[in-house]
């Protein structure tokens, strides 16, 4: 019998030892319950079928079916939500694929050679676990924010030089749609900052460069952003944009150390709207918490939009929410329709 409010986790790997340190570092949390354990992709789609998981934690390299195969074999919708932990820094592009699939967070597992380290992946992964099961609740009523026009006089001025992107738990395939669906004449940059580990932004990037008509590339330091580019923040390290003699360009920094994210959302949206003023669009995407609900209360503050997802599409209905009830958004869409929304405000 299903307790209310525990989220039920299957553990996927070929490794025993790591099924081990994963069970038990789960089993620690109260709101969190191993319903069994599966040591490749055969036996997890029967261990789904059987158990009926809320969330699976799911090694990508496995014999048999590996980690793709099973996020591939899942339904589209009903199924359990997937958190992959796996693989090492040279297969980050294979992380990409499975978030891209249908994963909706990543923890990095250290390689064969430091498996004692799963201990020390603890915390993060339990956070990403409950964020995965949050993901399962409807979104009871969910009270959209007033759509709050510019006036006529700030509109005739604001032609958006910069949309500035924040997004978290299922940001990857959320991103995906909103990027492929750009223009290739796209006015104005775009910079992105998603809560992701550090060594997996270059993949992103390269893929989502093969599947868009804009070009997208890993923010570095000093970088011009020109109309019709993506920039997205480095994993690990906070982006913020300048304004430099008519160009805008990127900074990267470890600054502050103490934010809850790195990237921090806040950070890039409150840079944005110190750097350009009304001619900064901040979008909230699909993703757990509040970052970015500073950062647009920052680009309000000067004159510029905020739109958010809509609930209807998010994988957890979170950072938007927390813009939208602070009556910062300006409208909400669901992921298929954002890009136009984006395009039609631009000027």
């Amino acid at each position: 019998m299903t307790t209310p409010g525990i989220v039920r986790v299957l553990v996927v790997d070929d490794s025993a030892f790591a099924r081990k340190v994963l069970r038990e570092s789960l089993s620690t949390h109260p709101g969190i319950e191993v319903v069994g354990t599966a040591r490749d992709g055969l036996e997890a789609l029967e261990k789904i079928a059987e158990l009926k998981p809320d969330v699976i934690t799911l090694d990508l390299i496995m014999p048999n079916l590996d980690g793709l195969g099973v996020l591939h074999a899942l339904p589209p919708t009903g199924g359990p939500r997937v958190v992959i932990v796996s693989i090492s820094d040279s297969d980050s592009a294979l992380g990409i694929q499975a978030l891209q699939a249908g994963a909706v967070e990543l923890v990095h597992k250290p390689t064969a050679l430091a498996t004692d380290r799963l201990y020390e992946l603890s915390g993060e992964l339990i956070q990403k676990v409950l964020a995965a099961g949050a993901a399962l609740r409807p979104v009871i009523n969910p009270a959209p924010g007033p759509v709050l026009p510019l006036s006529g006089a700030l509109r005739a001025l604001a032609t958006v030089k910069l949309v500035v992107v924040g997004t978290s738990t299922g940001g990857p395939q959320a991103l995906t749609r909103l990027v492929a669906a750009l223009p290739a004449d796209l006015p104005c940059a775009v910079a992105v900052a998603l809560h992701i580990p550090a060594g997996y932004t270059e993949a992103l990037a390269r893929r989502l460069n093969d599947q868009s008509s804009v070009s997208v590339f890993e923010a570095w330091e000093g970088a011009v952003l020109a109309p019709g580019s993506v920039t997205i923040a480095r994993g690990g390290s906070h982006l913020r944009v300048r304004a430099d003699n008519g160009r805008l360009t990127t900074h990267i920094s470890q600054e502050p150390a103490d934010a809850p994210y790195c990237p921090s959302v806040n950070v890039l949206f409150d840079s944005a709207a110190k750097a350009l003023g009304p001619a900064v669009m901040g979008v909230v995407l699909t993703g757990m918490g509040d970052d970015g609900l500073e950062g647009a209360r920052a680009i309000r503050a000067a004159h510029g939009r905020v739109l958010t997802e809509a609930a209807s599409s998010c994988v957890v209905y979170g950072m938007p929410r927390a813009v939208s009830e602070a009556q910062l958004s300006m409208g909400a869409f669901p992921i298929g329709e954002m890009a136009s929304a984006i395009v039609s405000r631009l000027a």
